[in-house]
């Protein structure tokens, strides 16, 4: 397939607002590509590229190149230059990246190099998120669209789905199975504004100590134990500790679903930043492990003794963990019948508080696990208002903050999959954070208009607010009282930010 024909499309996606339409696009699209172009063409399409960040910034890409008259270049052979301009290194690296990038840029049309330099810096947002390119294979193949997205679920990757459906058509679906050390997308909770709404919603659930962790799936074959986390990154080698917890489990084949926590002295959680800069931790394993020992909590079980339970009901699942998994390893939580009795579940909620723990989850007894999916069957709530949301933008410092990107431009997901700005907030930064962000977004920079620094929309900041105020100022009318951080989410992805319809459904009385 030809570059130009990609960015065409994603010119043209680009373009509308209209989901069906964006699905057409994509489908007709799918229907003209290889099978073997689909690892590059979804990535694209998303603005992403395959090899990750290159650190290809407009400083680079400044200088105009004379572009090529006819489109020639396909999307592989694009992926083949990029490639080989993230292996150079050593002496004279830096002058060689520039030759290939004009070479790159002079190999394309006018077109094409828009779309690369908005590729290249990460300011390609045209909502051709992965739903909807699941959707647009599922019309240019035939395939029903539940089936791909759960081939997609099981995979962990569109882009074997694709490749497979492609080559093979829909009957490759069936060769997509939950299997022992492939992880799966973990399923996600939608918000509720209390205990007694999120009971009245559900009937009949379990509730559950929300846990301010970091979100793992454990994997065993035998003595082969494999630990993802949330984006599905494999973390195994950096929690020997949970290694050596599920080996003592009886049963040699499993998958199981939890987060890891860590404890002080009083068997309270330490701060979240403790454990994610333990699982972080790379280097030194064994001083890391000491310093901050980290312990396993399971709640859901996936698959045991090679048996898939995803379709079972969460209470059938959950009879597995217990035979399974031994209770201090378990989640504490309580049965509630449903809304007349909420004063159970308000108790636990006061108990979990008390216990140091950010809130609970309210599960439906019924439910299957809907791997990758936020739905309507897990309910969290937590006392005070948080959003996870996008950095979009920063703004230099002043005074003690010179020299510091402070104020945060804050973004939640629109429908389209783009990112709709919310407000600014520079409150609740400690130094250590304040220099850490300025850090960070510095690497993530696009583009500087005086005083405010535009940035990809990668990292994830959890904020805390008071709540919501019309705003003609912003794009979704509405504006966060009293925003603040909590802290950085690095072990999320920016398509798990909450949305705007999200927001705007918790706080009725002040939509637009």
């Amino acid at each position: 397939m030809l570059l130009s024909r990609l960015a065409l499309v994603s010119q043209e996606v680009a373009a509308t607002a209209a989901r069906s339409r964006k699905t057409a696009l994509l489908a007709e699209l799918f229907r003209e590509a290889d099978a073997d172009d689909v690892p590059v063409v979804i990535p694209y399409l998303a603005g992403r590229l395959p090899q990750g960040r290159l650190g290809i910034g407009w400083k680079t890409l400044g200088s105009p190149v004379e572009p090529a008259p006819h489109p020639s270049l396909t999307v592989r052979e694009t992926d083949a230059r990029l490639t080989a301009l993230g292996a150079v290194s050593g002496s004279g690296a830096q002058a060689e990246r520039a030759r290939l990038v004009v070479e790159l840029m002079g190999a394309a049309t006018e077109q094409e190099q828009r779309f690369l330099r908005g590729l290249l810096t990460g300011e390609v947002r045209q909502g051709a998120l992965d739903a909807l390119a699941a959707k647009g294979l599922a019309q240019a193949t035939g395939a029903p669209p539940a089936d791909v997205r759960r081939a997609v679920m099981l995979a962990g990757s569109l882009q074997t789905v694709a490749r497979a459906l492609l080559a093979e058509g829909p009957e490759a679906l069936a060769e997509f199975r939950l299997t022992v050390g492939r992880p799966v997308h973990p399923m996600l909770a939608q918000t509720a504004g209390s205990v007694s709404e999120a009971v009245g919603k559900l009937g009949a659930c379990a509730v559950e100590e929300k846990l301010d962790g970091i979100r793992v799936q454990v994997h065993r074959d035998g003595a082969d134990v494999r630990i993802y986390t949330r984006t599905l990154d494999d973390i195994t080698g950096r929690l020997p500790e949970l290694t050596a917890a599920a080996r003592e489990l009886a049963e040699e084949r499993f998958v199981l679903d939890g987060e890891v926590i860590a404890l002080d002295a009083d068997g309270r959680p330490r701060p979240f930043q403790e454990i994610a800069g333990r699982v972080g931790s790379r280097v030194d394993v064994a001083t890391a492990a000491a310093a901050v020992p980290v312990s396993p909590v399971f709640f859901d079980a996936l698959s045991v003794d090679g048996r898939d339970l995803l379709d079972l009901p969460f209470a059938e699942r959950h009879a597995e963990l217990a035979r399974l998994v031994p209770e201090p390893m378990r989640v504490r939580r309580v049965l509630v019948s449903g809304a007349e009795d909420a004063d159970t579940a308000e108790r636990f909620l006061v108990d979990t508080l008390a216990r140091g723990h950010e809130g609970v989850v309210a599960k439906a007894l019924d439910a299957p696990y809907s791997a990758g999916r936020r739905g309507a069957s897990w309910l969290k709530v937590k006392p005070v208002h948080t959003l996870d949301l996008v950095v979009l933008a920063a703004e230099w410092g002043s005074g003690r903050r010179t020299g510091k990107l402070s104020n945060l431009h804050l973004g939640a997901r629109a429908a389209d999959g783009s990112f709709t700005m919310l407000g600014k907030t520079f409150k609740g930064m400690t130094d250590a954070m304040l220099a850490w962000q300025t850090e960070r977004l510095r690497e993530l920079a696009v583009g500087e208009k005086g005083h405010v620094v535009t940035v990809r929309p990668e990292l994830v900041v959890e904020i805390a607010y008071d709540g919501l105020q019309r705003s003609s100022r912003y794009p979704a009318g509405v504006t966060l009282r009293f925003a603040r951080v909590l802290r950085y989410r690095e072990d999320k992805d920016p398509a798990e930010a909450d949305t705007v319809e999200t927001l705007l459904a918790a706080h009725p009385g002040v939509a637009p």
